[in-house]
């Protein structure tokens, strides 16, 4: 089969279908990004960058990324942040704390609130949508990226009800858009593995479908470097395209692609000796590259500068990269698995700057935003960076 594969691929020829924006099936993604020279792939890549976003720009975002509760009981083996019901330490965010975190996100030129969670057996659809309601009465600007197809997943088994229904409900309370959280690695071996608790690949993708059909924009994910198969990887991306080929005409669907690296530190995945961060710069940048080439129709690529650091993820934005995410006034779960850099509002400007790019706020939607020089330039000493 190997032998057979090799024969029947040629370089110039899938380089150049990567070129005309053509899907390239898993097997000759997996055969380019295991072959060809990361500088081939990195050329490659940053011509369709070019072309999905012209210019010179790359943009950046001010948010927060709160979360509703740490208790869970989907028992991911990767997961530091969750405590199951009824321990000492579980929690769910009050109205004034919402209250005191929003005010403090405007301070500091965000308007954007990432709100995720645990799968809590007890908070079902009532729950968020007067959650959702509340939060927009107080701040009518704020915008809700919020939840994640697995959390989704949850509240539909919670309430006996379809995706639509729970969606559409969402959407009516004050959701504006669905990150991509939870996709991990969308084949069910994986997640067998690693999340079981969480909703199968097949749903995942489902959520998002019928969230593009509500026209919900979403965003996707991909972490990588646990117990993944290169071939997997590789089908992850065909999948996600597949469903931004399936978006109604006019729906935006996936505005975005961020991959990363898995966090191992601590982890139960790491004390099982199942699995652990090996991720080198190098393969990072062959992923951001091939990222771009099997994904022609998702516009946006970001670099997750939080876990591989400013240097890689500069290097990216030659490399299909045109975004480097948020700035994060908190964040709470890729951080407690050993993700620790960070960014000021003018240090993510001068990293994108030092890369020979010019750098862009914007918004959720990926629309551009004009930066306030008298925004508080700084972070909490207690937060952490994110993506999404």
């Amino acid at each position: 089969m190997a032998e057979d594969l090799e024969q029947t691929m040629d370089k110039d020829l899938l380089l150049g279908k990567a070129l005309d924006r053509c899907f390239l099936t898993a097997a000759e993604g997996l055969w380019l990004f295991t072959r060809v020279p990361t500088a081939e792939l990195m050329n490659v890549a940053h011509r369709l960058r070019r072309e999905a976003v012209p210019g010179n720009s790359v943009g950046w975002i001010i948010d927060r990324n709160t979360n509703t509760t740490n208790v869970c009981i989907a028992n991911c083996k990767f997961c530091n942040f969750y405590r199951p019901p009824g321990h000492p330490e579980s929690y769910v965010t009050t109205l004034d704390s919402y209250r005191q975190k929003i005010e403090e996100t405007f301070r500091f030129g965000g308007r954007q609130l990432l709100l995720q969670g645990g799968h809590h057996p007890d908070l079902g659809l009532e729950y968020y949508c007067r959650l959702f309601s509340d939060l927009k009465a107080m701040f009518p600007q704020l915008k809700l990226h919020a939840l994640g197809p697995p959390e989704v997943a949850h509240i539909c088994k919670l309430e006996k009800a379809s995706h639509r229904e729970v969606l559409s409900r969402l959407k009516a309370s004050g959701l504006d858009s669905l990150p991509g959280a939870g996709a991990e690695i969308l084949s069910d071996r994986v997640r067998r593995l690693v999340s079981k608790g969480k909703c199968s690949a097949g749903e995942w993708l489902e959520i998002m479908r019928v969230a593009h059909q509500l026209d919900i924009t979403t965003s996707a994910t991909m972490m990588f470097g646990h117990v993944e198969t290169l071939e997997e990887r590789m089908e992850h991306l065909v999948a996600i395209r597949s469903v931004q080929a399936q978006k109604p005409e006019g729906a935006k669907g996936f505005l975005a692609f961020i991959p990363w690296p898995f966090q191992d530190e601590g982890t139960m995945l790491q004390r099982l000796g199942r699995a652990a961060n090996a991720c080198t710069a190098d393969e990072y940048i062959r992923t951001i590259a091939i990222s771009r080439i099997m994904l022609p129709n998702i516009p946006n690529i970001q670099a997750s500068w939080l876990t591989v650091g400013k240097q890689t993820a500069q290097v990216c934005l030659y490399a299909g990269a045109n975004d480097f995410g948020s700035i994060m006034i908190e964040e709470n779960v890729v951080s407690a698995a050993g993700a620790s850099f960070r960014f000021t509002a003018s240090g993510i400007q001068k990293a994108i700057r030092d890369a020979g790019f010019q750098p862009q706020l914007r918004d959720q939607q990926y629309e551009p935003l004009e930066w306030q020089e008298e925004a508080k330039d700084q972070v909490l000493d207690h937060s952490r960076l994110t993506v999404d």
